[in-house]
């Protein structure tokens, strides 16, 4: 009975010490729903929709507000201004890597419908292959799909709810039982695939002859092999090789197939970078990079696909380098920083209708390309994603080869199809669909 009264009172004890740092905490942050002991605001957020509510919250906090996400508070920037203000007019400020203690725990048939899924995996993870092994593999080679496999469901599994919480509270990676446990195992059966590979390269290596991106990083290795500090090591770069596959692969991956989906939703959008590619490209060359700067609604229109289907919603977390003070609120050194993605490509101030699929959201009133300050799918500042031209790159050359030779064909009406994303937490997937490629 004594034991139980004195366990209460401890508890009791640790529940208001929390509240109080909690709340002494929240003072200096920006304003926000108040938070539970503990769990935060966890309850508050629809895991499945966060950018949805990001916007709420947004209309009630404004366009910076203070979740809490545990027991640890975020500092969400909503809206373009913020977002610019904070990460470019700030940008050394805003360029810590927040944290995501998932990955953070892995550190240490012609005319036929089919599934387009398969085929669009396989191209953008044999231009990473050829990248950081200098090789193309055949699309019916066992450890290149089994490494597809894996790609494909890390980012489903990074997009869950489960994760989203994994990610709140970070105890719960190593005490219970979940899909990120299947996401660790992917992690390491990717990691001995690596690893054998560099033990390839180490055998071959001709350091007056590197031959791709492991070669390159073998030769700096030996060059630094005495400096004590070096982030030049073995498992640094298998963990490089890893990022390339994971941000290079599903990404580019996800973004065609939405691409695709999005042009069967819309067959005229698609008639008409067809007839502007039968006059700048024509039927006997191949597509280059070139032809783009005279192609301005096929450079719209991929434009706006990466505007409307908002890829990653809040990007990858930040953290500030130092206290900084951003619009009267102190932020402390090391808080993360959350930008909502979302908040800026679909601001309907810039897009009008941003719920809608729109080229004519890139395109002035003479039919040219239109920039946009608010474009955003690669996030901003310091941490802009890197692989940025080549994405840029890929979803040009494959979307209009594809059209260049295919008309596509949906076995449903158009108007049925559905192109609200199945997952909106890390990333935006879009939903399974049938599409037939019919010669042209």
């Amino acid at each position: 009975m004594v034991i139980g009264v004195f366990l209460g009172l401890v508890l009791s004890c640790l529940l208001l010490l929390s509240l109080w740092r909690q709340s002494s905490q929240r003072r200096q942050l920006p304003p926000g729903p108040t938070p539970l002991p503990i769990i935060g605001n966890i309850l508050q957020i629809d895991l499945k929709n966060i950018s949805k509510s990001l916007r709420d919250f947004s209309k009630v906090y404004g366009p910076m507000f203070t979740l809490y996400l545990g027991r640890k508070p975020a500092v969400v920037l909503h809206g373009y201004e913020v977002v610019k203000e904070a990460l470019i007019d700030h940008g050394e400020e805003f360029a810590g890597r927040g944290t995501f203690p998932v990955f953070d725990k892995i550190a240490k048939g012609h005319g036929s419908p089919c599934d387009p899924t398969f085929i669009l995996g396989c191209a953008p993870c044999n231009v990473i292959c050829s990248i950081v092994f200098q090789k193309r593999f055949d699309y019916k080679d066992q450890e290149f799909l089994t490494l597809m496999n894996i790609l494909n469901e890390n980012v489903e599994i990074l997009s869950s709810p489960w994760i989203q919480i994994c990610n709140n509270f970070p105890a719960l990676i190593d005490y219970l039982p979940g899909s990120h446990r299947k996401y660790l195992k992917n992690f390491t059966i990717s990691k001995h695939y690596l690893l054998a590979k560099l033990i390839e390269h180490q055998k071959s290596l001709d350091i007056n002859n590197p031959r791709d991106f492991i070669d390159c990083f073998l030769i700096k290795m030996e060059q630094e092999k005495h400096n004590p500090k070096t982030a030049f090591t073995s498992e640094n770069l298998i963990f490089s090789a890893g990022d390339l596959f994971a941000a290079g692969t599903e990404t580019t991956s996800t973004t065609l197939r939405y691409s695709l989906l999005l042009l069967l939703k819309y067959p005229e959008v698609t008639a008409k970078v067809q007839e502007e590619i039968d006059h700048v490209i024509g039927r006997h060359r191949s597509p280059c990079m070139q032809d783009r700067s005279h192609m301005p609604y096929t450079d719209a229109v991929l434009h706006e696909i990466q505007r409307y289907i908002d890829l990653l919603p809040t990007s990858l977390p930040h953290a500030v380098t130092c206290d900084i003070k951003l619009r009267n609120y102190l932020i402390p050194k090391g808080t993360t920083v959350i930008a909502s993605l979302t908040s800026v490509l679909h601001d309907d101030k810039e897009f009008p209708n941003p719920e809608k699929f729109d080229p004519g959201h890139f395109l002035d009133d003479n039919g040219n390309f239109k920039k946009s300050d608010y474009f955003f799918p690669f996030s901003t500042g310091k941490r802009i994603c890197m692989g940025e031209g080549l994405a840029r790159m890929e979803l040009f050359l494959f979307l209009t080869t594809i059209l260049q030779n295919f008309n596509l064909k949906s076995p449903v009406d158009p108007k049925d199809l559905d192109t609200t994303a199945v997952a909106n937490g890390f990333a935006s997937v879009p939903p399974e669909f049938q599409i037939c490629f019919n010669p042209v």
